[in-house]
């Protein structure tokens, strides 16, 4: 890990507790992949400890941030680096680090994907070539566009169809859910297949959206939603998906989306909050329909 290079690397950072990350990470706010819980469930799944890293001015802390080693932690790389690379999957997630809305501080750890609310913030980032996708107001579809999805709705419950809240089922029932219509949509095993369902019983409070059903009570479609509520935003990483190709004819993705969408949309508004709802990098067309690129940073 290079440790002599861990003075250069936190000069002028001092270590904190977690629990005055927890802290910073309340009042300031962050994204899922930097909430404490998360950040403290998942280091723990992987055995990897968690170094927490606090800038200070005027003896008031001012920024945040959870390490593993060189990295963020839950980085990709690190797990990769320790031999755990499907060890979960939290996709290519927006970084919002907690920090003071005029405070300005160096980092020299790696990071990617970091948001646009901490431009100006941090030293050092630099554009990074991919961007992400953020969902966009449905009121920025389409009037044809909005119609045809609301008629797919109702073409689903005219069948007998139904959608359910993916919180009423057990983390094993949406693991078990979730594996099944993955590979049946992309012909292949679903990524941390393993640990989905320890994964989604830690992360369980976090876990949003519904799930698509025929009317026999057969799962037709499921998304991995993430969610995390700060003081002035909330965060949704859409991870992945699985629908049953065999009812393509019911668009039961696209429903899907449109209703995930839209009570995200409507949760946030109720809140009075910014909605920031990824579909992770912005590599396929699809998501063009859905969200506007967004520009991420990296240091």
């Amino acid at each position: 890990m290079l440790r002599w290079l861990r003075p250069w690397r936190e000069q002028g950072w001092t270590v904190i507790e977690a629990k005055d990350y927890r802290l910073a990470w309340q009042e300031f706010g962050g994204s899922l992949i930097t909430h404490p819980d998360v950040v403290e469930r998942l280091a723990d799944l992987a055995g990897i400890p968690v170094r927490y890293l606090g800038w200070y001015q005027n003896e008031q802390l001012v920024a945040a941030m959870p390490c593993w080693g060189r990295y963020l932690a839950l980085s990709k790389e690190m797990l990769k680096h320790s031999g755990q690379k499907r060890l979960f999957d939290l996709g290519n997630a927006e970084v919002i680090l907690p920090i003071a809305a005029d405070a300005c501080v160096p980092i020299r750890q790696s990071l990617r994907y970091v948001s646009e609310l901490n431009q100006g913030q941090i030293l050092g980032l630099k554009p990074q070539p991919e961007q992400l996708a953020l969902a966009r107001p449905h009121e920025d579809y389409s009037g044809r566009y909005r119609y045809n999805l609301r008629r797919d709705l109702r073409l689903i419950k005219e069948a007998g169809g139904y959608l359910g809240p993916i919180t009423e089922l057990s983390p094993t029932d949406r693991a078990s859910i979730y594996a099944d219509l993955f590979q049946k949509r992309w012909n292949f095993e679903v990524p941390a297949k393993a640990h989905l369902a320890e994964v989604f019983s830690l992360l369980n409070e976090f876990m949003t959206g519904s799930v698509v059903y025929l009317s026999n009570g057969q799962p037709l479609a499921i998304q991995v939603l993430y969610r995390a509520e700060s003081p002035r935003w909330v965060s949704v990483e859409y991870i992945n998906g699985g629908v049953d190709p065999e009812h393509q004819v019911l668009a039961a993705g696209s429903v899907l989306t449109f209703v995930n969408t839209q009570d995200a949309w409507a949760d946030a508004k109720g809140k009075g909050k910014e909605l920031r709802y990824s579909f992770g990098r912005a590599d396929r067309e699809y998501k063009d329909m859905w969200c506007h690129r967004k520009p991420v940073y990296q240091v």
